[in-house]
Parts: C-alpha cells; structure tokens; sequence
C-alpha cells in the first residue's frame, strides 16, 4: 500500500505524512528532506536551490527517480509537492491553506518575519510551479490525481493523519479484495 501526501509549502505535509506512517506501521519518504539535502549539500538555500533547478532539470528528475524507486518497496507514506503525480500510489491527499496561514507556520519553522516568509513561499512557488509545467507538463492547480483534498487550517495534523489512516486501511482492504478504490474525487 503507498500513500502520497502532497500540497504546497507550509500546509503540514511533513507533519501529517510522519503521523500517518506512525498510525500505518509504513515508512515515511519525505521530498523535501531530499531538496533540503541537495541544498545543505551545496551550502546555499532552498531558494536558491529552486534557482538552479529551473535551468537544470537533473535536480527535479533525481528527486523524482529516488521517491519512486522507495516507494516501490510497498507500505509507505511518500510526501512531497509532486507526490499525487509522480508516484503510483493507492491513496492520493491534496493538503491545502491559505497563503498566509501558511507563511505563518514557515515563518515560525525558519524562524524568521512572517512577511519574509510570505514573500518567500510566493517566489519559491513561482519558480517550482513554473518548473513543473514546463518539464512535466503539470497544473499544480488540477487536483484530478487525488481522492482527498483536505484543509489544513481547520483540523489538527493529528486529526487528519487518523482520518486518512481509516481511508488507506479502507483503499487496503479494497485493494486486496480486488474490488475498486478510491477514485479521483472522492
């Protein structure tokens, strides 16, 4: 069974998708770790990793590459932006919030103005949004791929790691008893 968690930056996919593989028993692949790596790696910021990668696909694709390699083990929660659309999973979840609830709680996770963070999330989405239209051919704004759309303000990370656990224990059972899935829309 692979869940894909995705959303933009600063809707809690790291937080719900590290729950969820707790309430599962699944391991957790997170795509973000991996760019914050790359970007640690090449001692600069994910921004400017962000700026790299829009003239140099490689960096995109690996990332791409190595989720859909561990995800292929089976049992797994995979989280990152492009999860729904880059991974075969069983289960796909669309987190979403507001812009500024969102640089809210980027602000307090980078520790810096919720304003820098604001003008921050704006250009780091620009730069990978535009990235993926024009290398995937992917609208980030059609949430087709998914069975779940869920808002993030309204409801605890906690809270919605149990709701979606009860959807992946359900998508199992389907799965195995060769009856259909979760479709999209759902």
């Amino acid at each position: 069974m692979i869940v894909a968690i995705a959303g933009p930056i600063g809707v809690g996919k790291s937080t719900v998708a590290r729950l969820l593989a707790q309430h599962l028993g699944y391991r957790y692949i997170s795509g973000g770790e991996v760019f914050r790596e790359i970007a640690q790696r090449r001692g600069i910021s994910v921004t400017e990793v962000n700026k790299l990668a829009e003239g140099d696909p490689s960096l995109d694709r690996e990332l791409d590459r190595r989720q859909r390699e561990l995800a292929q083990q089976g049992d797994c929660v995979v989280e990152s932006r492009l999860s729904g659309w880059m991974v075969d999973a069983d289960l796909k979840v669309w987190l979403k919030a507001p812009l500024d609830v969102r640089a809210e709680r980027t602000a307090g996770r980078e520790g810096q103005a919720v304003s820098a963070a604001r003008a921050d999330l704006v250009e780091r989405e620009r730069s990978e949004w535009s990235r993926y239209k024009e290398f995937y051919g992917i609208d980030v704004g059609d949430l087709t791929p998914y069975h779940l759309v869920i808002d993030t303000t309204r409801w605890s990370a906690e809270a919605i790691a149990e709701a979606v656990a009860m959807m992946a224990k359900t998508a199992k059972v389907l799965k195995g008893s060769g009856a259909r899935g979760p479709g999209p829309g759902m």
